[in-house]
């Protein structure tokens, strides 16, 4: 009973942290100009195919980017695409273009590399 009861903790601390980190990127995606029920569906989408230690870095590497870049008013995906490829993590931007397309946030076919 008491392993039973330890994955059952586990499984409800992972859930509740997953829950947190999509609450929070929908929240910075809203910030950046994103409409809510489409920064929601991609802070779902990221917090599901990226690790905590990627959503880490990809908060940091934007953080920095905003605070280079003060005089824009938004961050699309594509920026945030653009420079989660200075990560060196591939997943990271295919992950974001994915979620993108999926929520109708981008278009289909879009890649951070090409133009608007």
């Amino acid at each position: 009973m008491t392993r039973t009861l330890a994955i059952a903790s586990a499984t409800l601390a992972v859930a509740m942290l997953t829950g947190c980190a999509s609450q929070r990127i929908a929240s910075a995606l809203e910030r950046y100009g994103v409409p809510p029920e489409q920064a929601g569906c991609v802070g779902d989408s990221l917090s599901q195919r990226l690790s905590f230690s990627q959503l880490r870095a990809l908060d940091r590497a934007a953080t920095s980017y905003r605070e280079l870049d003060r005089g824009r008013a938004s961050l699309t995906l594509f920026d945030l695409a653009r420079v989660a490829l200075e990560l060196r993590d591939p997943v990271i931007p295919l992950e974001i273009v994915r979620a993108g397309v999926a929520c109708s946030v981008l278009p289909a076919g879009a890649a951070p590399g090409r133009s608007r």
